[in-house]
């Protein structure tokens, strides 16, 4: 008898014809209230999940007791409870690797959108007021061969230096819980503190994964150490970055602009104070979003489930494997 999984996340068929191939599947294109009581009934007899986003917690796996394997189509897994998961023995997976060369290229493309004013300029020739010669007021800075800090140099921060230090000649910063002394020998980026990243950086990244620690990473202390024609970008979560204090360095001139592809809250509502802002670029967490890597992700993140099914270990485990608990 095959084991039955949930797939809450609409997926593409061929995705789809994979996982029915070695499961039973109940497969939920959407998550909303319409379709809530359906799914935790069919959470009662479930062995896998796959699909993003969902909380797993303790209250969900009360609901799951024969949940064997969450599959999490994405590289970050705020949303799994994975001390609850471990003691319970069920396996979580995520989907590294597969989308770090799209998040890089879309960190880079905001940094330049930010830096050229491209969507605001773009607004100026469609509103037709493009009716003379541009002046000072309407430039923008460069990018290439200024100083780069990056907080968070993990796979896809080493990505973005990649294409900052060969495409754009610019010189590296960049702070991380350790060292990669990879990427110092081949991009000549130089380790240093958060504070020293924000004091000498002219454009700022920030690529970590969001946790406890992480949490508001970035607010009013470290902005007030930024240079006022400082740039910084948030690719990593909304939640790493006290909105508020962005709002306020912005607003107060502490920095020149920003650009972001993820809000605390998200969707973000309309009047939310960034989005009013013309010195800002705010994407809808646009990140891996191509076609490609989005299919990567979920081929990615089916053979996770279907391997942990199988008895077998995904390459992408994120908890300890059950059979190995004392």
């Amino acid at each position: 008898m095959k084991p039955k999984v949930i797939i809450y996340k609409k997926v593409e068929p061929v995705i789809l014809e994979y996982v029915r191939d070695a499961c039973e599947v109940v497969y939920f294109e959407n998550m909303d209230e319409n379709t809530s009581a359906s799914f935790y009934e069919e959470l009662k007899t479930a062995e896998g999940l796959l699909g993003a986003g969902l909380k797993v917690d303790e209250e969900l796996l009360e609901r799951a007791p024969q949940l064997k394997i969450v599959s999490n189509i994405s590289v970050g897994y705020d949303n799994l409870d994975l001390a609850a998961l471990n003691s319970r023995g069920v396996m979580a997976t995520n989907t590294p690797d597969v989308l770090n060369e799209t998040v890089a290229d879309t960190m880079i493309g905001l940094m330049l959108a930010v830096a050229r004013r491209i969507p605001e300029l773009d607004h100026y020739v469609k509103a037709g007021e493009w009716t003379a010669n541009l002046t000072p007021i309407h430039f923008g800075v460069d990018m290439h061969h200024k100083t780069l800090g990056i907080i968070g140099m993990g796979r896809i921060g080493a990505a973005i230096a990649k294409r900052a230090h060969f495409g754009f000649g610019m010189n590296i910063l960049y702070h991380n819980r350790s060292r990669n002394e990879e990427v110092e020998r081949t991009y000549q980026a130089t380790y240093c503190t958060l504070e020293k990243v924000c004091q000498e950086a002219d454009f700022i990244c920030l690529m970590v994964p969001l946790t406890p620690e992480t949490q508001n990473l970035i607010g009013e202390k470290e902005f007030a150490l930024m240079k006022k024609t400082a740039i910084f970008v948030n690719g990593s979560r909304g939640a790493t970055v006290d909105e508020e204090a962005l709002v306020k360095a912005l607003q107060e001139g502490k920095i020149l602009a920003a650009g972001t592809d993820v809000f605390v809250q998200e969707p973000v509502s309309p009047d939310h104070p960034l989005l009013s802002m013309p010195n800002v670029v705010t994407l809808p967490h646009i990140g891996s979003a191509t076609a490609e890597t989005r299919l990567a992700m979920a081929r990615f993140a089916a053979e996770n489930l279907v391997m942990g099914l199988e008895g077998k270990q995904p390459p992408a485990l994120l908890t300890a494997i059950p059979s190995k608990r004392s």
